[in-house]
């Protein structure tokens, strides 16, 4: 897309900074709760603990105030925010064994709202069977589909979709919260393709159902995809639930701020971990009277852990980290989706927008109708229609394999179809300059490899080494070779006769399931959804960090509440985080009886 000349109509639409005031240095030198990150989670936390007006609350973020920053709220934008150095940790991966040897970008958000502000904007709050395995894991019912899915609700405002168009068939609203701090809605711009994936699931509703909502707990079949893109803007966490309580007297917030360790205030039997020393052009420590809440994501959260001297004792020691307690699953059992795309072409342009998107007068247009209205082609994330699905429990995949997802209602594959920018869409593949193309783009959704996070130096300006080990386990390498075999099956359907549809680029040659795998270990990568690297479980589990109310085992004073609890791998993050983050409050509410 040639969006340089387009900058001033991104700028005059984002507004200038009007929350600046509000960002500012610290009063105090304690708190009732002092939250480390305003992202997907820490802004839960922030708005629900201050509206009691009694509850002070610092929320400390590395990042920036994202207000006014040149396109972050126009959803179509998003995949730009990811080359954005001053809005992410510009992590890499260390070099991934499966993957030939390949280092990753490893985009994470660094700014007010963390990754929400910088993410695809899906929100899919994933399988009844993932919510059933974190209760079953954790010996807590409170964290069942049944007993998290009213915390699901609260966060979100299922609005009517841009274009105003009847969305009867489209959704549940059964299903939906109407009065949450997210805005999340239906596709507001329709794609010529959109009729032929439906006319697909009932050519073949077997293979390819329909599923009229797929955060209904069963998200299998194909779906309308449901965004965070309430009124065409992005509503990112700190769009929903962090500038509307900025005026808040009981709460402060400092931006540009990084946390460098906990600190353990007092000799007793446990140790407490109340004191948070942090750098903001020279350094700083606080306290928290009732608790530090580690909101920090599941890169920062397990960093910052054994920086704080909790995790495993003899590599902490061989970085000259004492240990405060040694807690040896910190970092460890980190899960990501790998992603990849296959791309067809077709001689039929009448289908695809590969045109459009090239003609620079086409985009201005559709960014001027964003900035005027917020309609079109810039309010949604480029595509409507998706799908998860399980392999059949014949397939010979089975035989091999130990099936690694939760039970029957979660997926072994995504299909996210025409997905982001264009028509054409590679990891690996620079976009032609011409044709006309459909692209799958896939991920394996119950992955069984495991990675981690771990220090590399005791200096908390250095970034850990960050491991997902993506395909480590044959098995997931298999189901991305099964989830070509399904999108290839899915255009060979009748709908899409017309398209004359060819394998292109690197997809046309790879005919044998072992020139897929090659193919696949070349182009892999993330689907940027890490988790689990402090993951709760029952107090007696040592592959835990976290109990079941999320507090840090071992010692006393800090919980954490962000993706790294996750017991195991669901969905795209960004829905089940804010739920995790709405009980997560409710559970800090009721500890301290607020």
């Amino acid at each position: 897309m040639v969006l340089t000349a387009l900058v001033l109509l991104i700028s005059i639409a984002c507004g200038s900074a009007r929350l600046v005031d509000s960002i500012h240095a610290i009063n105090e030198s304690s708190y009732d709760f002092v939250v480390v990150g305003a992202g997907t989670a820490g802004n839960v936390l922030v708005n629900r603990l201050t509206a009691n007006p009694n509850v002070s609350v610092l929320v400390i973020e590395s990042g920036e105030n994202d207000d006014g920053v040149e396109g972050l709220i126009v959803p179509f934008l998003a995949p730009d925010n990811l080359s954005n150095t001053s809005l992410i940790w510009n992590y890499t991966t260390v070099p991934q064994t499966a993957l030939d040897n390949r280092t990753l970008a490893y985009q994470r958000g660094r700014v007010l709202g963390g990754s929400s502000s910088i993410n695809f904007m899906f929100y899919t709050r994933g399988p009844r069977a993932d919510f059933d395995r974190f209760a079953n894991f954790s010996g807590d019912e409170g964290w069942s589909w049944d007993s998290v899915f009213p915390f699901m609700l609260e966060d979100e405002d299922l609005v009517p979709p841009v274009d105003g168009h009847d969305t009867a068939g489209e959704f549940n609203p059964a299903v939906h919260g109407t009065s949450g701090p997210i805005q999340t809605t239906l596709t507001g711009t329709s794609f010529p393709t959109d009729s032929l994936i439906l006319q697909t699931t009932s050519v073949n509703s077997t293979a390819f159902p329909f599923n009229i909502d797929v955060n209904s707990g069963d998200p299998l079949g194909i779906s309308w995809v449901q965004t965070d893109t309430g009124g065409g803007i992005r509503h990112s966490s700190a769009v929903g639930y962090l500038h509307p309580v900025l005026t808040r007297v009981n709460l402060e917030v400092i931006a540009n701020a990084h946390v460098t360790r906990l600190l353990n205030i007092k000799s007793r039997q446990e140790p407490d971990m109340r004191g948070v020393a942090f750098y903001s052009r020279s350094g700083f420590v606080v306290y928290a009277r009732k608790e530090v809440i580690l909101a920090a994501g599941a890169i920062n959260t397990p960093q910052l852990l054994m920086l704080s001297g909790i995790g495993p004792s003899a590599e902490l020691e061989s970085l000259g980290i004492t240990p405060v307690i040694d807690s040896p699953a910190v970092g460890q059992h980190m899960q990501d989706h790998p992603l990849f795309a296959v791309v067809w072409s077709s001689p039929n342009s009448s289908f695809t927008l590969d045109a459009s998107l090239r003609n620079t007068t086409f985009v201005a247009d559709a960014l001027e109708e964003w900035v005027t209205s917020k309609t079109g082609l810039f309010s949604g994330v480029g595509t409507n229609l998706f799908g998860w699905f399980r392999f059949p429990p014949s397939s010979n995949i089975f035989s091999e394999f130990k099936d690694p997802a939760a039970g029957p209602t979660a997926p072994h594959v995504e299909i996210i179809f025409n997905a982001l920018q264009n028509q054409f869409r590679s990891f690996a593949q620079p976009i032609p300059d011409k044709g006309s193309y459909l692209t799958a783009t896939l991920a394996v959704s119950s992955p069984a490899s495991r990675g981690s996070v771990k220090l590399t130096s005791s200096n908390p300006f250095t970034f850990p080494a960050i491991d997902p080990g993506f395909l480590t386990h044959p098995y997931d390498l298999a189901a991305m070779i099964e989830a070509i075999h399904i999108a290839d099956d899915f255009f060979s359907q009748s709908p899409w006769a017309d398209l004359q549809l060819l394998p292109f680029g690197a997809f046309a040659n790879a005919t044998t399931d072992d020139l897929l795998a090659s193919m696949i270990r070349s182009e892999v990568t993330t689907f940027w959804h890490p988790c689990c690297t402090a993951r709760m479980g029952a107090n007696s589990d040592s592959s835990a960090v976290v109990d079941s109310n999320l507090l840090v085992k071992g010692v006393n004073g800090l919980r954490v509440v962000d993706a790294s609890v996750m017991a195991s791998l669901t969905a795209h993050l960004q829905a089940p985080v804010y739920a995790i983050a709405e009980r997560g409050a409710a559970l800090v509410k009721l500890a301290w009886d607020i």
